[in-house]
Order: structure tokens, then sequence, then C-alpha cells
């Protein structure tokens, strides 16, 4: 890959121009060429920050394509977060959780930095369906904190995040939300030219990452295919403080209160190097009426999880391989009813190995799945218009070696799902429903009795328009979820999460009822955006510190114990974002944004007080600043301490989190787009404990560090 790339940079002419926001387009001799955006500018709905464009992103450009209908952002009555082109590199990370962690309602639940899950208002796990391209990523991400998710951020050309009725499309246990990373690896669209592509090139001093990627995409006539790959390696950590706060750790671990002395490091995170690597093929044939097309994907990542500071403890490393072959089909207008269908296939055959020093004598964990999807939307019948469709998931989990903890377990989940929307000026309601039946069998050796559940869920939502810039919505969404394998099943020690995990069998099914209310203002430059919630879940399932410790080997202490239990749960929370035009002349355009966001999580009808593991409040501001071919940030974000801690697990303090950055556009050979950016994160160096992490006490988010990359397409 890397011999690739200095092919293409050697082979790329040395000649540069300057590229302007302003071709193409009328001149006023009074006034500076600069984004039309002053009068359309970027939904709030979908992101806190504007990115600079040669052409304005206006609110009607922003197609969600996780939509049954592809709607765009000003039709949908829920927040709906969509990354894409330049606001997505310049939110690039090595992790999906990381990547989305600046959205509001967003946080990530990491475990160092090779480990990013999304968590959207406090919910995480199998409760947020992440996807690739409409199908489920199907790795073990959902199993456990620690094992990563296998998508690819520099891959993607979209990021959606979805909540309301949309989610029942994908998932009845997607109570939190929808995660779609839309890569185009299968095309499903004729090419636009014989060959095109991209490459990026990044360094990032905090975690002495260097990271490669490239894309090539084309065809000529009913061919179109999709080559990608790249290559990411990393040192470890660099961090503000000590990785290990020491007396919140000897509180929660009794291993290191009977250990005189703890193995700590500062200024970095030890076990946190990493390796990652991977490519795409994609092929297909596109015509008028339809495609078909079939993509192979490969994955390998190799990174460690931070020690918990155990003298002569070895590091735990994790390698993780998966490989995955899709399938895509789909017919415009097959008959007078039927405007298009699409069927989606996806398998997807998983494993990691974790092991301290020699990979060959680790626990490995493997799945395989087979995911299928057909999607079918109709014609307008009166005032409807939606989509209809079926989805099956069929396969296995398991994990072998001396942290066999949870047995081979058949999964196989059915659903029927479907989505309307009326349209009556000035009233848009959509309705969905999801009935999902659930079989999940473990192994007759295991003992576990298998179980069946029958999630139903529905949705209704509604969007006002008052006038053309003010815009109300309410949603109220039923979902239920059946229990999962490692929540029935899961029972033993577990290394890596440093825990001694226990499931429950008999667990019931989880119930969430979900009201929301959402305002928007959009006129003239100005965007508002404030959206309220709250979730009743009965029965919600969690994973807590007993306080209790699992004995071994004779110790007078072992492991903590981590069982899984059911509560009724409220959440509720509010996320918001603001943004301000402050100059708009031939000294260039000022924008400043506003935003916050906060999630209160509480377990009702117990002692146990509050949920585990809830992101704190956050707030901050944004000043963006763009001159012709030139744009710039300062980043301003203040994360509250969360004391509102659960049972058994201890506090983090507040921290203040500044970034900075500025890109600058430029020409290329035949007008090629070249992007060069700089970008500086946490430049106060704060040693930043994260709520949501399990580690939260080991391994701090990461400390100032610089990103230099460019991004060249052609």
């Amino acid at each position: 890959m890397q011999r690739l790339i200095i092919l293409l940079l050697l082979l790329a002419p040395p000649l540069i121009q300057p590229a302007t926001a302003n071709e193409g387009r009328p001149k006023d001799p009074d006034i500076p060429l600069l984004e039309d955006n002053a009068s359309s500018p970027p939904s709030p709905e979908a992101q806190t920050t504007r990115p600079f464009e040669d052409t304005p992103q206006l609110l009607e450009e922003i197609v969600v394509d996780s939509e049954p209908l592809e709607r765009t952002v000003g039709h949908l009555a829920r927040p709906v977060v969509v990354l894409e082109d330049r606001e997505l590199r310049e939110q690039m990370a090595p992790t999906i959780g990381a990547t989305l962690s600046q959205q509001p309602g967003i946080n990530n639940q990491s475990f160092g930095p090779g480990v990013g899950q999304p968590v959207i208002r406090g919910l995480t796990g199998p409760r947020v369906r992440v996807m690739e391209n409409g199908i489920g990523s199907n790795d073990l991400s959902n199993i456990s904190p620690d094992h990563a998710n296998s998508l690819e951020p520099s891959q993607a050309r979209k990021v959606e995040v979805l909540r309301g009725p949309a989610t029942l499309l994908y998932g009845s246990g997607a109570i939190g939300g929808v995660v779609n990373v839309i890569d185009d690896r299968v095309p499903e669209k004729r090419a636009q030219q014989l060959l095109g592509g991209g490459l990026n090139e990044l360094y990032n001093s905090a975690l002495d990452e260097t990271s490669s990627s490239l894309k090539l995409e084309g065809g000529e006539g009913d061919i179109a295919f999709h080559l990608d790959g790249f290559y990411r390696n990393s040192g470890n950590e660099q961090i503000g403080g000590a990785a290990i706060d020491e007396p919140l750790a000897r509180l929660s671990n009794p291993a290191l209160t009977e250990a005189p002395v703890i193995t700590n490091t500062y200024g970095y995170v030890a076990n946190t190097y990493a390796h990652a690597e991977g490519g795409t093929g994609g092929l297909s044939f596109v015509s008028d009426r339809g495609f078909a097309g079939a993509a192979v994907n490969y994955l390998e990542n190799n990174y460690g999880v931070p020690p918990i500071g155990i003298p002569g403890e070895p590091p735990v490393r994790i390698n993780l391989t998966q490989t995955k072959v899709d399938l895509r089909g789909g017919l415009m207008a097959p008959t007078e009813l039927i405007e298009s269908i699409k069927l989606k296939i996806g398998a997807t055959d998983y494993s990691h190995i974790e092991y301290t020093g020699n990979p060959l004598l680790g626990n490995t964990w493997s799945s395989k799945s087979l995911e299928t999807r057909v999607e079918l939307n109709h014609q307008p019948i009166g005032p409807l218009k939606g989509q209809w469709g079926l989805q099956t998931v069929n396969g296995f989990t398991q994990a072998i070696g001396a942290e066999a903890i949870i047995p081979r377990t058949s999964i196989l989940n059915v659903g029927l799902f479907g989505v309307e929307t009326w349209v009556t000026e000035p009233l848009t309601y959509d309705f969905g429903f999801r009935i999902e039946p659930q079989q999940v069998t473990p192994d007759s050796a295991s003992g576990f009795a298998a179980r069946q559940f029958l999630p139903i869920s529905g949705s209704l939502s509604a969007l006002w328009t008052l006038e053309e810039a003010h815009h109300l919505s309410i949603a109220l969404t039923e979902s239920q979820r059946g229990a999962q394998a490692q929540e029935l099943y899961v029972h033993g020690p577990h290394d890596a999460v440093q825990a001694f995990e226990i499931g429950n069998p008999n667990l019931h099914m989880e119930s969430s009822y979900n009201l929301e209310g959402g305002y928007t203002f959009q006129q003239e430059g100005y965007a508002f955006q404030l959206n309220l919630f709250n979730n009743w879940v009965n029965d919600y399932i969690y994973s807590q510190y007993t306080g209790t410790f699992e004995n071994q080997q004779g110790s007078a202490s072992g492991l903590p114990i981590l069982k899984v239990t059911q509560n009724n749960a409220l959440f509720k929370g509010f996320e918001s974002s603001a943004l301000i035009p402050l100059m708009g002349n031939h000294l260039g355009l000022i924008d400043l944004n506003l935003f916050g966001d906060y999630t209160r999580g509480e377990l009702i009808n117990s002692g146990d007080g509050n949920v585990p593991r809830m992101p704190p409040l956050r707030f901050g501001a944004q000043l963006d600043y763009a001159l012709a071919s030139w744009s710039s940030y300062v980043r301003v974000t203040r994360g509250q301490a969360q004391k509102d801690n659960a049972l058994n697990e201890t506090p983090t303090a507040g921290w203040v989190l500044l970034n900075v950055g500025v890109q600058y556009q430029t020409k290329t050979f035949k007008e090629s787009p070249l992007l060069v950016y700089l970008k500086g994160n946490n430049l106060l160096n704060e040693n930043i404990r994260n709520s949501t992490s399990y580690l939260k006490n080991y391994a701090p988010e990461p400390g100032r560090g610089v990103q230099l990359g460019f991004e060249l397409s052609f």
C-alpha cells in the first residue's frame, strides 16, 4: 500500500494552482465572492459545525440515504446527523465512536485508542445498530467493550446517524439509534468517468500514527467498479499526565489494594500501539432498470488493551480479522405498484484472539453470520408513500480457550418492517413498525436453555412547518428488544475487561417508550435547533459492578464481579446547537457555533440510583473563519464532572477540550482538488477521563497532539 501511494505521489505533477471558491459565479465589485451560505446555512440537525466548501451546502442538498425515501434533512421530524465531505474528514478518527464524538447527543465509549463504540443518548452496545451500507457490521463489538468495531471510517463517503421511526427499518433493538457507514463498495450507479478516486495521508502525533487510504472508482458503459485500501500504524497513546488514577483505581479493584506499588506510566498509556490494514474490491453491472453487484472486504486489526497496573501482569493484545462478502441487486419500477426493490446480502466471517505474549495460546472469539434484506418502495397509495421489507440474520457466536465464557450460541432473527410517510401541508407524518421473532440457542452441553423473544415495535412522528423558517417536531417510539447471547449466558473471568462476568439466562424482554420534541429555526444565515427527549425503559438490561469479588487461586480477593441485571430506567436530556453569522465582507466570513448536550440516566424503583457509564453535560463554542481557499476554526468544549455515577462506580472530573484547525484548498494537474490540513487537538493537554468507558481510571483520552494531512481527489 505504501509503495503504491509513493508511486502516485511521484507521478503527480508539481504544478499547483490555488483553487477559489468563486469560479463560475457572478462578480460584484464591492462584495467579495464568498460562500452563499449566508442566506442558506447548513442544517443544525445534521451538524454543529459548518464546513467550508466551494459550493454552499444547502439544507435541501443533505440527502439521508438511510431513510426509506432518501429524503433531505429538512423533511425529517427528528434529529439526524450526516457527516460527509470535508466535515467527515475534519472529524475523522481511527474508530467510528471517536469520529462521531463531537456530534450532539453522541459520545465515544473508548477502551483505549483502539476501540471506540458510539454512545447515543447514553445507550450503546446492542442498542445502537452499526451498519455498512444498510447491512449490519456483524462483528462482536456489542459482545464486550474491549472488542473493536470492524468499520473503517477512512473509507467512508458518508456517515449517517438516525433516530425515530426509521430505526425500525434496521432492528427492533436499535433503541438508541442507527449508525450507517456508506462506502459504496458495491456500485449502484453508472460511473461518471473511467477512473477516479482519492488519496488521503495523515500523521497524528498524539498516537504517533501514520495512516494512508486510497480509493479508486470508475467504469465504462454498464460496468462499474470500486477498489479501496488503507494502512494505519500507531504507537502508544500520548496523554497529559498519569495513565492510572491510583486512588480511584485502588477503590474499584481489590487486586490493586493488595499491591503496595502500582505499575503506572506518565505521559503515555502502555500497550496501546496498534496496526490495522484492509481493503475492498467491488464490481457491478448497472443499467437504467437496476443493478447487480458484489464486493469482498478483508480487515486485520491488532491493538492492545491498556494495563490496570498490577505488577508483573502481562499485557493483553487482540488480533482481529474479518472477511465480508456483500451481494447487492436492485430493480427500478418492476411493476406499476412498486417504485423500486432491493436485495442486500452480507456474509461475515469474524474472529479475534485475545492473548498475552503468544497468539497461539490466546482465547479465540469467533462469529459467522448471514444477513439478508429485501426492501420494497411502493408507489404512492393515496397520500401514503413508504418502504416495506423483510430482514433475516442467521449465525453463531462462540468463545474458545481458557476464557470460553460464552458457549457456542446460534442466533436467528426474522424481521418484518415498514415505514410510511403521509404529507399534508403543513404537516408531515411518519409511521413505522417492526415485528422481529428472535431465537437464541446455546450449545446443549452448556446447560443453558434456549430463549425465544417476539419484539413488536412501533413509532409515530410529525413535522409541522409553521413558516419557512420555523419547524416543530414530535416523535413517539415504542421499541422492544430481546436479550443477546452475552447478556444471557456469559460466565467467567475476562482478562481484557479485568472482571468476572456473570450473565442472567432468565432476562425479560426490554421495552422502551421514547418521547421527543424538537424546534428548528433557519433564516438569513441564522440557525437554531433544540431537541428534548424522555426515554422510559422497562426491564432495562445492563452490566454493573456488584462490589464483590470472585476469589481465584487461593487469593484473598479476585476479579471484580460484573453482573448482568435488569431494572426500570429513565433517560432524559437535550441536544442543542446555534449558528450565528458574525461577519461576511471582503475580509472573510466568520461564524459562531454554539452547542450543548445532556443525558441523565436513572434507575427507578430501585436503590441502585443511576445507570452506569453515563456521559456528562457538554457545552461549547466554535468560531469558523473562511476566506477564498483558506478556512480555519477554533473549538472549545467543556465537559462537566460526572458525579451521578452508578453503584460501585467512580466519578470523573470535568475537563476543557481546545481544538484548532486550518486548511487550504488548491488544484493540481487537470483541476484535481488537493486539500492540505493541520489540526491541533487537546491543546491544553488535559488528562480527560471518559465517564462512558470501562477503563476511565486506567486510560485517559489522547493528550495534546497535532494532525497533519492531505487529501487528493482525482
